[in-house]
């Protein structure tokens, strides 16, 4: 019977702790929570043989094993390296599990592979940018959705990456049929108009979610072939007060939105509050200010011409204290 646990390096390493003291469970990393099936097989053969047979699905897009023995974590680790391997994009040293798994999955919609309504392939996103910030100790919670339906629900991330359009109207090709124009005053935002018989489009109002190239008979209005994306940052749950991420960019390359979560890690690792245990990002940005936030993370990256970056943010959210004046 184990009774003493180093809980720091295997919670790191994606081994939970556990109700029962003498049983661990394993967190399995799915970036965009696309996976080839040939690695279901493994992932059954490490449940039953080693597990209780069982398999939870977590909110992130990973998979979960309950029930293993702390003995048995060196022989999964040799089971797991492959997928590890491909997954992450190099040949990650598997010493005591996944390494720094305080960078949590990163969790996409199903994207433009399958479905019409995203502007961009939500799974090759997350892919880039888990290669590019994991393995990591620092709790980042990133997400990827392909249009501003937001079906991952990108809002209540650290960092919510929305995949955006610029829409291209092509005179010749229009019919003057408004359907662009009624789509856009009945679903979204009201951004387009009819004038001489030609669509114009209000760019303060666009959120580039690609509603108009849907609907459009005759192909007058196309997606860019650059894509651009909005970042919402500092969104969460949690004990102090639950909130919805804000937009701190828009229309920016997938290279402006890397750099930022990159630059943030160096943010995190100057301001973080080292006395407790984690602490999310968000509350770091309130205590220091979204002003040096904005400084730091922006910092050597280069801006691409169409980018819109926010001047000041406000989070939508509550205090629980606060709830005591709704109680009856």
């Amino acid at each position: 019977m184990i009774h003493d646990i180093d809980r720091k390096p295997t919670i790191k390493n994606a081994w939970r702790i556990t109700r029962d003291r003498d049983k661990t469970c394993l967190r399995i990393r799915v970036p965009g929570g696309h996976l080839k099936t040939r690695y279901l097989a493994l992932i059954q053969t490490i449940a039953d043989t080693y597990g209780n047979g069982t398999l939870h699905l977590t909110t992130r897009q990973g998979f979960e094993i309950p029930g293993i023995k702390w003995e048995h974590r060196e022989a999964i680790n040799a089971l797991l390296k492959p997928l590890v391997t491909e997954l992450a994009g190099s040949d990650i040293a598997l010493q005591g599990g996944y390494p720094a798994a305080g960078t949590r999955n990163i969790s996409a919609c199903i994207g433009s592979r399958v479905c019409p309504f995203a502007n961009d392939d939500t799974t090759r996103i997350a892919l880039e940018i888990e290669h590019a910030i994991y393995p990591h100790d620092f709790h980042f919670k990133v997400a990827v959705t392909g249009c501003p339906n937001d079906c991952i629900k990108a809002h209540m991330q650290d960092f919510g990456i929305i995949c955006m359009t610029l829409p291209q109207y092509n005179q010749e090709r229009c019919i003057s049929c408004s359907a662009c124009v009624d789509v856009c005053k009945k679903k979204v935002t009201n951004a387009l108009s009819i004038e001489n018989f030609d669509v114009v489009r209000n760019p303060a109002r666009c959120i580039g979610c690609g509603e108009c190239v849907l609907v459009c008979p005759s192909r007058a209005m196309t997606r860019h072939e650059t894509h651009f994306y909005r970042l919402v940052i500092m969104g969460r749950t949690g004990k102090k007060n639950p909130r919805i991420a804000a937009t701190f960019l828009k229309w920016a390359t997938l290279d402006v939105v890397t750099s930022v979560i990159k630059n943030t890690y160096e943010f995190v690792d100057r301001y973080i509050d080292r006395t407790i245990a984690k602490e999310h990002i968000g509350y770091i940005v309130d205590r220091q200010g979204f002003s040096v936030f904005m400084e730091e993370v922006l910092r050597n990256v280069n801006l691409n011409s169409d980018i819109k970056i926010a001047s000041d943010l406000t989070w939508s959210g509550y205090r629980y204290a606060d709830d005591e004046t709704l109680l009856v």
